[in-house]
């Protein structure tokens, strides 16, 4: 239907739907900042150091791991590894540890998903063997503990997700690990060195540690859960 106008127009307003005032009414929520390698180093960085101490060598490593706060102040804050530092007196890996520091401090920068570079690092293998770290865990190699200091700091950062077993699975291994050293008390007079795992345990082969003992005829990993009985 067609409405004549028969008055003189004396101003004129543009109405807009619906869906446009909504969105200038809308609140502007600021972009989420991504790593990426033009972000500018800030001057104070958070960071932790972990010390390597190989039976290979009378020196220990330290690695630094320096980590940048993207979103700070929003609920989207976040640490991200930015850069490694890897410091020793032992003078013999100073060339390939240089050059190691440097790659994975580059690949840190570039963002993204760099977890893989945990798996990388962790599947490194030497040729004149690997060797036990305290509390019973295999390391195949300098490199793989290296690896291993990042993800301990990626997991205690809440960068990589930390697989620990839940209260309940971690309850029933304190359990059989409790039971087992009575048993073992009870033969034996001599205690366990704290912090590990009982003398005569296998090695597990889901998480590479000596930890896996026979209870109740069924071999149980006192570290991870893992058992053979499902």
């Amino acid at each position: 239907m067609t409405n004549k106008i028969a008055q003189k127009i004396v101003a004129f307003k543009v109405l807009k739907d619906e869906e446009e005032i909504q969105q200038e009414a809308a609140p502007v929520v600021p972009e989420r900042e991504h790593m990426h390698e033009n972000v500018a180093r800030p001057e104070l960085l958070l960071g932790s150091t972990y010390k390597i101490k190989t039976p290979h060598s009378e020196h220990a490593l330290y690695v630094t791991i320096n980590d940048v706060v993207l979103n700070q102040g929003t609920d989207h804050e976040h640490r991200q590894p930015y850069e490694v530092f890897i410091n020793s007196k032992n003078m013999d890996h100073f060339q390939w540890v240089v050059a190691l520091t440097r790659v994975i401090s580059a690949v840190f920068r570039k963002g993204g998903d760099v977890c893989f570079l945990v798996k990388e690092l962790k599947s490194v293998f030497d040729p004149q063997g690997g060797y036990f770290k305290k509390g019973g865990k295999f390391m195949p190699s300098l490199v793989a503990e290296i690896g291993d200091a990042i993800e301990s700091h990626m997991k205690m950062t809440g960068f990589l997700k930390d697989d620990k077993l839940d209260v309940h699975q971690q309850k029933l291994v304190d359990e059989k690990r409790a039971e087992y050293e009575a048993k073992m008390q009870s033969c034996d007079d001599s205690a366990d060195e704290k912090g590990t795992f009982p003398d005569g345990a296998q090695m597990c082969q889901k998480c590479q540690t000596k930890a896996t003992i026979l209870m109740d005829g069924c071999m149980t990993c006192l570290n991870c859960g893992d058992s053979k009985c499902g």
